[in-house]
């Protein structure tokens, strides 16, 4: 068996990579390939061996400063070879000097320190099945209703790097449905629903508080769709939590949020939904 080449995944090669994901039990959304391919066309990697693809990461840098890891995964049957740290190495190096982040599965937190990553806080995973969400308030609009700008500048507290063309596409994707919530003609919250491989997952949800947050959660159930949902949620926003708890959902899975460098400084607070473990 010969030597493993890495290259780099074409944006209509992603899906092997998100296929891989789904496998491994991370359910991801069902249009999520062409979204994640819009912040870096370079930042998706394959290692292949005859051609036969084994491994893949991907490291999105989204400006000069900040990148994201993600779909850092080795095939069975290719693992225990050396071959995943090869192509992490290559994901690394193309972000440069700039900081990175990650959600790691909790097991492989001391890997990632030998890489210089740090521990910001825990990603907790809720799911589980809403059958009848309460009517959402009249002041909910469309998002897409609502000034781009408006919703950049907020995502801008909850996030550590620009990202308009992701932001924009995530939110007018075929199948994803965004809703916002106004007070006093002000954006309060807002969020997105999208269809996955099972269920539905809610990401961002960003709201100045619980009651916001609600709001425009109740909009994004009544919306068309599977009543199973998934719903991504920093620990440290303790309201959050009780939101989720609140409507009956049990928590599945935790991810630890690392970053080389200096940890961003966030409006966790604000964070009511994580985008996307892959892409932050």
């Amino acid at each position: 068996m010969s030597d493993m080449q890495i290259r780099n995944l074409r944006p209509d090669e992603i899906s092997i990579a998100i296929d891989w994901a789904a496998a491994e039990g991370w359910n991801p959304g069902l249009r999520d390939a062409a979204c994640f391919a819009i912040p870096d066309a370079r930042g998706f990697f394959v290692g292949e061996i005859d051609g036969e693809p084994v491994a893949s990461v991907s490291c999105v840098t989204y400006d000069d400063r900040f990148a994201f890891l993600g779909f850092y995964i080795v095939r069975a049957g290719f693992r225990g070879r050396g071959l995943g740290l090869r192509i992490w190495n290559a994901a690394i190096a193309h972000a440069g000097a700039r900081v990175i982040g990650l959600d790691g599965v909790v097991a492989q937190q001391d890997n990632y320190r030998k890489s210089g990553f740090q521990l910001a806080y825990a990603n907790i995973r809720y799911g589980g099945i809403i059958a009848a969400p309460p009517k959402p308030p009249a002041e909910i609009v469309a998002l897409d209703a609502i000034p781009f700008a408006i919703v950049e500048a907020d995502d801008a507290t909850v996030f550590p790097a620009p990202r308009a063309a992701f932001l924009r596409a995530w939110i007018d994707t075929p199948g994803h449905v965004g809703r916002a919530l106004l007070r006093d003609g002000k954006l309060a919250a807002w969020g997105v629903i999208r269809p996955c491989r099972t269920g539905r997952k809610i990401g961002p949800l960003v709201a100045d508080d619980r009651a916001a947050a609600e709001a425009v959660l109740q909009a994004l159930l009544a919306s068309p769709g599977s009543d199973e949902i998934v719903l991504d949620i920093p620990a440290v926003n303790r309201d959050a939590i009780a939101l989720a708890e609140s409507l009956g959902l049990k928590p599945t899975f935790e991810t630890a949020r690392m970053y080389t460098g200096p940890i961003p400084s966030l409006r966790l607070d604000r964070v009511f939904g994580v985008t996307s473990f892959e892409l932050g």
